[in-house]
């Protein structure tokens, strides 16, 4: 019932901002499009439809080929249509550390040193960690959240898929919305943090609601719930992606996902196993408590936004140049007020450096 809803959720892109024509701004990340919770929200939908709740093991076979082999010939079109229409990579680098790889000699790249170099920052890897908790306790809530309705609610199958789906629309409109939020402010560590507790207030919420007899309570619960927690995936893309820079946004997003993959699988057997045993809530009390220390470990995560710090470092020529122009012998106090030298320590000053001209080069 949950298959095509899990195969949405799995197949999220792991190249972050890597389609676009023309580079972006590094300190402005782009506002999520919800094309993955889209398809998870259709996987929330559709099952119950197609195959309805029968004690005849013959018609539940035949619903659930049914649902198989639509789902197959959708799979099949989506793959014939990104062998036809998609490019191999953009024609201009989407960012400045895609620039910089494709500027430097093939031979210079290495993608295993890549992964190393990022798994050995103590900052990124506690984001993997963080990221990985939260994206596979969303990843377990929503695979048994059938199984935990009609515990409380018999026969609400359908019900129960309208819960996921409001569940993943919540997620949706909460992932433009912080994106917009990270836009406007730039505030990467107190956003993240911020999502992060109430995405484990939304929990606690949930867990002690589920049984109260009330469906529309549900309702409401679940789209906190999924506000939060799906609007934290976006957040922790762009995160990484700063505390990783100059390296491949596709490397550092990819490493995020292989993270939820393993913590999904863990907390989903584990609540699954303690839902039959103990009942649903011992089994969403273990997601909150994982939820929680997922936020005292984020708390513990290192602001260290590299890929800013380049950006303003790439914009001081020029606008030391502008000054120049215009106040003439001010510029250098200018210059130096507006870009103090405690932005850059000496060796990530040059690194950014190297990896700038690699840039300029480039494009």
């Amino acid at each position: 019932m949950r298959w095509l809803q899990q195969l949405a959720t799995r197949a999220e892109p792991t190249v972050h901002g890597g389609h676009g024509k023309r580079p972006t701004d590094p300190r402005t990340p782009p506002t999520p499009a919800p094309k993955p919770q889209l398809g998870v929200a259709v996987g929330f939908l559709v099952p119950p439809i197609l195959v309805p709740n029968v004690d005849d093991l013959n018609q539940l076979g035949y619903h659930l080929n049914n649902m198989f082999y639509g789902t197959a010939g959708v799979a099949t079109l989506l793959f014939i249509l990104v062998i036809i229409v998609f490019q191999e990579k953009p024609e201009i680098p989407p960012s400045q550390a895609q620039a910089a790889i494709h500027a430097s000699p093939r031979k210079d790249y290495s993608y295993v040193k890549s992964i190393q170099g990022m798994v050995k920052s103590i900052p990124f890897f506690l984001l993997i960690i963080t990221y990985g908790i939260n994206t596979g306790s969303y990843y377990a809530v929503s695979t048994l959240l059938n199984k935990m309705v009609l515990a409380h609610y018999p026969s609400e199958e359908l019900n129960a898929g309208r819960i996921g789906l409001t569940i993943v629309i919540a997620g949706m409109v909460g992932s433009i919305i912080c994106g917009i939020w990270l836009d406007k402010t730039q505030t990467y560590k107190q956003t993240i943090m911020a999502v992060y507790f109430l995405s484990f207030a939304g929990m606690v919420v949930f867990t002690f609601t589920l049984d109260l007899g009330h469906l529309w309570v549900l309702f409401v619960t679940g789209g906190v719930l999924g506000f939060f927690m799906t609007g934290y995936l976006p957040l922790g893309f762009e995160f990484a992606a700063e505390l990783t820079y100059p390296e491949s946004e596709g490397t550092s997003s990819g490493l995020l996902n292989e993270s939820a993959q393993i913590f999904g699988i863990i907390l989903t057997i584990s609540q699954g196993k303690l839902i039959d045993q103990f009942g649903t809530r011992a089994g969403n009390i273990l997601i909150f408590v994982f939820l929680f220390v997922g936020t005292v470990l984020t708390a513990l995560i290192k602001s260290d936004l590299k890929r800013m710090r380049a950006n303003l470092y790439a914009e001081k020529p020029s606008l030391e140049a502008n000054h120049h122009i215009d106040y003439g012998s001010t510029a250098a106090t200018i210059s130096s007020s507006i870009f103090p030298l405690r932005l850059l320590p000496s060796e990530a000053e040059e690194e950014i450096s190297s990896s700038i001209i690699l840039n300029e080069a480039a494009l």
